[in-house]
């Protein structure tokens, strides 16, 4: 892997609140990584002007929104993201088969393979536990749950999933090797590991299979945050060698 395909790995989480914020972050990381992440706080508060500010500095996308919802309502909803020239756009797969395989028709109906994002669904958040999921009902291993689900989102026309890095190997296997992974839950070396319960470094993510790392604080708190994606970058070819 050479050096530029290695910061390509890199989305930074664009956790901020106003547009003048995005400007500022997409022109200091643009050629430092590869995708930048527009999540729930800041989509709502600046809508799809979001979006386009990263793409006006040359910025990909992942419109990170995490649908669930009655399965027409999620398919509109993927198919306005794709509208809006995002690379990566996502649902939750325990909205099930119905919702994910009624989304994905959706988006290939209405754009070109050339043209749609690629579609992911998260399994389970990093932030939660076996005890998280036993509150909500779900008795099942975790490691066996996030399997179990990212099996139905590739039956169902996911082009990938979101993950914790300690799955990775278990999705490889069961999905094969073109299935996405985008790995939140990444913690370099010089990073602290913040309220992420399911954790790994980039190295060890991108040998375990990971295609994207999700990275966000341990840029954004950085005191030079072009230089903490620089040493991200080395570590995921440390684990790419």
């Amino acid at each position: 892997m050479k050096p530029e395909e290695a910061c390509k790995k890199i989305i930074f989480a664009l956790d901020v609140k106003g547009l003048d914020e995005i400007d500022r972050w997409a022109e200091l990381l643009s050629t430092k990584v590869g995708m930048f992440k527009v999540g729930k706080e800041l989509f709502t508060s600046c809508g799809p002007e979001a979006v386009k500010a990263v793409q006006r500095h040359g910025g990909q996308v992942f419109l990170d929104l995490k649908y669930h919802d009655i399965p027409n309502t999620v398919a509109q909803a993927m198919v306005a993201a794709a509208g809006l020239g995002v690379q990566l756009a996502n649902l939750h797969a325990l909205g099930g088969a119905e919702m994910m395989e009624t989304a994905a028709n959706a988006v290939r109906k209405g754009f070109s393979e050339t043209e749609r994002p690629r579609l992911l669904a998260v399994t389970i958040l990093t932030s939660s536990t076996a005890e998280t999921l036993r509150q909500v009902g779900i008795e099942q291993p975790l490691p066996d749950m996030v399997v179990r689900l990212a099996r139905l989102a590739k039956e169902s026309g996911m082009d990938g999933v979101v993950a914790s890095p300690l799955e990775i190997g278990l999705i490889r296997e069961a999905c094969g090797p073109d299935f996405l992974i985008v790995t939140p839950g990444v913690r370099p070396s010089f990073a602290a590991v913040d309220d992420q319960k399911r954790i790994m470094s980039p190295s060890d993510a991108v040998q375990a299979g990971a295609d994207y790392l999700v990275i966000g604080r341990p840029i954004a708190k950085a005191d030079d945050p072009a230089a903490a994606a620089r040493l991200i970058s080395e570590e995921i070819l440390a684990g790419a060698a």
